[in-house]
């Protein structure tokens, strides 16, 4: 590796080095105005108790370094002719960017209101953090953003997700050294291995070490030079580091080290995309050493601030009961010298605006930071061609995932000119059944390969990192970036990447509600090996509660999935691969199941999201003495089989079978847009009648959902108790009391005119029950009978 030296250039003449040095003021007097100031924004009169705002909110400590960068990314984007988004990984420096991007034009173009003037600055500065106004952080409000930053750990994924297929885009990522302690951020920088410098674009990360989190000394700021060359180095980037305080040095180091930085990203490129890649390449990064709350308060009531963990947020607080607090405050900013800043109306003089690059070279207005915009549908194949095909309901098996894994195989093949569709997951593809996807496209890897490895290679475009978070990060900055993406994971490990589809919902909520910017391509989950086939790795891989996790999100941006069988997958992947502006969770397994509705049949009740399966109830012509539902392949399964052994023993007894494959469908229509009105839910589940339900989770979750609807009370859910072990596939259904004898027993007592001339046939399920348990015990198998089990046509 490549050892990087910091340059001994000074590429800033003169009057270059200080318009920049201006330009850095002033962002810093916006960010400090916007954490403090309700008026008097150019201070023009003495500042006063009346002109701060009563609640302070925001955070300074980080907001100087981000500016710093800022104004030097500009340089380099003008000199350059760059194309550059910036991720703030310190997502509460929002002050600055939206400083930043006031002074570029952006803020004013988007936002009409907080006009170029003394106004528009006053209003500016009121909004921050303020009731009816906008975030602390880098928020979806923020010009430019793709990543808030609220939750900190994802700014390097989000970074390369972005890069990834777009070869001519750089993206700055700063990462804040609070950040850099997490675990998913850690991860995260080996994602170079992974970056194709043919056709992808380039990561430059910027480690900002400003010395402190909220209110401790950071790890790696208290790590050595040596220790971090060491570190980074080992993880295959060049470091270059700008470190110090004094301004004008600081300025000419790092325009150096910039200039330095993008000639080595132009240079891999150039290289690999005239000659291939014969090694990985060694990206340059940046380490930035400065002050915490640099050019803040020295000291506030004799205590240091700046260059320590006080400054973090406000350092001046308490202004009403600390009267000199105010006059510190009024130094403060005028140490910026606004005077020679803005004019008198309060606009950006000329030559420090010329600074900014202009158009969509600005960073604020970047189309990538605008997703949508480039968002292009894909080239989809028609999903009815690979259908499984069969005469009767419920007498062969197929592989669910398998068949869609040759659907995504195609789409795939389709869009490979396009660059516009990746898929991702954490070494699951293939144990997930979607192998055929590497019949087209391999594995993206760009570390070492060994002659007997397989599916790797540099241009691959299936995603596999042992990271959940970082798949997700990927995926995230892939779509907010205007391109397509598809996660598969087992679903017990979902769980992981809780917090990170927490932001993205929020995000897509926000932005739902944002005139400019435009729709970007759902997040689209497939959860499979699921709880109820997780029989042979046991009760660690035994949990769908991701779906209760879920559906806490605005109805407007979530959807659940639970297709019962192979041609409903296709059904609902290629749905969810159209969409747009959601997150789309199907749960579908991967082993050998029956399957049910032909693809005509598969493609109405998907659209509808549920419905009565005809073919399996025989209750037309009149009311059913008990409704039979399902959500989900195992329950749905363990529903008809129950179904079957009542005709066979109460032929007379009329039931109805209800198939739910969108799960919101069973709220109202006033809580979720696929919601069923009262009526057309009556209609299925009858007012009065028992409800006998077999979910694929959490049985709560169906009460959650359902809890206002006529016949609730009659409403009788079976699911995941919390009860699983190394095991069989039956026995875990048994274990939950999901199983097809505990159905067909709920049914006997729950449906009056049974009563006790149902005793013999409780009994004879009761001894199942018990022949079950010495079955497996003995075996290591499920019965026969269980096992071989299909619909019962004779019988019917």
């Amino acid at each position: 590796m490549t050892l990087a030296s910091a340059p001994q250039t000074k590429p800033l003449a003169a009057d270059e080095l200080r318009k920049m040095n201006a330009y850095w003021r002033a962002a810093n007097y916006l960010s400090v105005g916007q954490i403090y100031l309700l008026d008097n924004p150019l201070l023009k009169e003495p500042l006063k108790i009346e002109h701060v705002k009563p609640r302070l909110l925001g955070h300074w400590g980080t907001t100087p370094g981000l500016n710093f960068v800022y104004v030097h990314l500009n340089r380099v984007i003008k000199k350059n002719d760059l194309s550059v988004i910036y991720i703030a990984g310190p997502g509460h420096g929002g002050p600055g960017l939206v400083a930043n991007t006031y002074l570029e034009g952006t803020y004013s173009e988007y936002y009409p209101n907080i006009s170029e003037d003394a106004e528009g600055m006053r209003k500016l500065f009121k909004q921050f953090s303020f009731p009816g106004g906008i975030p602390s952080h880098v928020a979806p409000e923020t010009p430019g953003s793709i990543h808030e930053g609220g939750e900190l750990g994802y700014a390097v994924s989000h970074a390369y997700g972005a890069a990834f297929d777009n070869p001519d885009l750089i993206v700055a990522c700063v990462v804040g050294d609070g950040e850099a302690e997490t675990g998913p951020l850690a991860t995260s920088w080996h994602s170079n291995k992974f970056l194709n410098p043919v056709h992808d674009g380039a990561v430059l990360p910027i480690l900002h070490l400003n010395g402190y989190k909220i209110a401790n000394p950071t790890i790696l700021a208290r790590m050595s030079h040596e220790e971090l060359q060491s570190l980074f180095i080992g993880y295959g980037y060049k470091p270059y580091f700008v470190e110090g305080s004094d301004p004008e040095t600081m300025h000419q180091l790092m325009a150096a080290t910039l200039d330095a930085a993008i000639h080595e990203i132009k240079d891999i490129q150039e290289e690999a995309r005239k000659n291939g890649i014969e090694k990985r390449p060694q990206w340059p990064m940046i380490i930035l050493r400065s002050p915490k709350g640099w050019t803040g308060p020295k000291e506030v009531d004799g205590k240091k601030t700046e260059d320590y963990w006080r400054s973090h947020q406000v350092p001046l607080s308490n202004m009403a009961a600390e009267p000199d607090h105010v006059k510190q405050l009024e130094t403060w900013m005028k140490s910026y010298k606004p005077e020679e800043l803005f004019d008198g109306n309060g606009q950006l003089i000329t030559e420090l605006a010329e600074l900014a690059p202009e158009g969509h070279l600005r960073m604020g207005d970047n189309l990538h930071a605008n997703g949508g915009i480039l968002l292009r549908d894909l080239k989809m194949p028609d999903f009815r061609d690979y259908a499984v095909e069969f005469k009767e309901p419920a007498e062969i098996k197929a592989e669910a995932t398998r068949i869609s894994g040759k659907f995504l195989r195609d789409v795939m093949k389709l869009n490979l000119d396009s660059r516009n569709f990746r898929v991702f997951g954490p070494d699951e593809t293939a144990s997930n059944r979607l192998a055929d996807i590497f019949d087209v496209s391999k594995r993206t890897w760009v570390a070492q390969t060994l002659d007997y490895d397989d599916n790797l290679a540099a241009d691959g475009r299936v995603m596999e990192i042992l990271s959940e978070h970082t798949c997700q990060g990927w995926l995230e900055g892939y779509l907010l970036t205007g391109r397509h993406g598809y996660f598969s994971c087992y679903e017990a490990f979902i769980h992981i990447i809780d917090s990170m589809f927490n932001q993205h919902a929020k995000w897509l909520k926000t932005t739902r509600h944002i005139p400019w910017r435009r729709p970007i391509a759902s997040l689209n989950y497939l959860l499979t090996s699921h709880v109820w086939r997780q029989d042979h790795n046991g009760f660690s891989h035994q949990d769908p509660g991701f779906i209760d996790h879920v559906v806490n999100k605005k109805s407007e941006v979530v959807r659940v999935y639970l297709p019962p069988d192979a041609n409903c997958l296709l059904s609902v992947t290629d749905h969810c691969l159209r969409s747009r502006h959601y997150v789309n969770v199907i749960i579908a397994g991967k082993q050998p199941s029956l399957q049910y509705l032909d693809i005509d049949s598969a493609i109405k009740h998907c659209t509808k999201g549920i419905g009565i399966w005809e073919w399996a109830s025989n209750d037309q012509g009149g009311e059913p003495d008990v409704v039979m539902a399902c959500a989900g392949d195992a329950p749905t399964l363990e529903t008809l089989a129950a179904v079957d052994i009542l005709r066979q023993n109460f032929p007379d007894l009329k039931v109805r079978v209800v198939n739910v494959v969108d799960l919101m469908t069973l709220q109202p229509e006033t809580e979720h847009p696929h919601g069923l009105n009262d009526k057309d839910f009556d209609s299925l589940f009858t007012t009065d009648k028992p409800i006998i339900f077999a979910f694929h989770g959490y049985p709560w979750l169906i009460h959650r959902l359902t809890y206002r609807r006529t016949n609730h009370n009659n409403l009788h859910v079976r699911g995941y108790k919390e009860e699983g072990t190394t095991t069989t596939p039956f026995d875990m259904v048994v274990m939950n009391d999901l199983d097809r004898f505990h159905l067909a027993i709920d049914v006997i007592e729950r449906v009056p005119q049974l009563g006790s001339s149902a005793a013999y046939v409780k009994q004879m399920l009761q001894d199942k029950l018990i022949e079950h348990k010495h079955y497996v015990a003995e075996h290591g198998v499920d019965m026969p009978e269980v096992l071989d089990w299909h619909w019962s046509y004779d019988d019917v």
